[in-house]
């Protein structure tokens, strides 16, 4: 029971990111209702998905970790590529260019009447994105809970919990981003954080080096404390935006 509980919070730590992506992505599509089923059935897809991940990463770990290929460039490239390496690197760098294409249209005033009408995306391209980038984010968790303990139906229990979570707070988080469209830009770049902390975890495991320099991995730590100081950086830029509008207001009415 106790590894139960610490795998369960272990997944509710470990899927923040996930969350915020999740969230994200459904508030994309236009009908609120879709945005509620795209959430709920890219979840429910995805933890079946994730649960046969399990399975297979339980038996098949040795297999996953072998490399597929390596790129030996003397001096220059040095690396040898893993699936869950590649799958890593992959997703890290599908997500920065995710954000980077979202902060890049926000940006662009020009486009944004546009946006606004052509931004959304279909019920099914919401689900695939959502279904495939969890698979992608399932590694971390899987690998973790492995290090806990080696009974598959404790780890598939605490996964189901996980996601029960997941679906109870992803309605709540993406209609806070809704109504709060000034955090959505917050959320963007913590979501390009991640792209860079997946990118270091899949150089990382597949040994990648750069003119002799090995790829070193972003540890959760890390990631945390630069999250932390992103969201308090945002709170008090709002509250002094803020202030700053109330005293032009105030010494405009004084002017008059």
């Amino acid at each position: 029971l106790f590894t139960l509980f610490m795998l369960i919070l272990l997944q509710a730590v470990l899927g923040f990111d996930n969350l915020l992506y999740i969230a994200l992505e459904s508030n994309k599509v236009g009908d609120e209702e879709d945005a509620k089923k795209v959430r709920k059935w890219g979840i429910a897809i995805a933890v079946l998905l994730r649960i046969v991940l399990l399975f297979l990463i339980v038996n098949l770990f040795t297999l996953l970790a072998e490399p597929l290929f390596g790129i030996h460039l003397g001096g220059f490239i040095y690396g040898d590529f893993t699936a869950q390496a590649l799958i890593t690197l992959v997703g890290g760098a599908f997500i920065i260019y995710t954000a980077m294409k979202e902060i890049w249209h926000m940006l662009s005033l020009e486009d944004a009447l546009e946006d606004q009408k052509e931004k959304k995306s279909s019920f099914t391209t919401a689900l695939v994105l959502i279904v495939t980038m969890n698979v992608v984010f399932s590694f971390d968790s899987i690998l973790s809970a492995m290090a806990l303990t080696d009974n598959y139906i404790v780890m598939a229990t605490a996964i189901l919990i996980g996601a029960l979570l997941m679906v109870w707070l992803a309605d709540t988080i993406a209609a806070f981003l809704q109504k709060n469209r000034m955090y959505e830009v917050l959320g963007l770049f913590i979501l390009f954080i991640v792209g860079i902390m997946l990118l270091s975890e899949g150089g990382h495991i597949a040994h990648l080096k750069f003119f002799g320099h090995e790829i070193t991995q972003m540890s959760k730590a890390t990631f945390y404390f630069v999250i932390v100081i992103l969201v308090i950086t945002e709170i008090v830029q709002s509250r002094y935006s803020k202030k700053l509008s109330k005293l032009k207001a105030a010494q405009k009415d004084l002017a008059e």
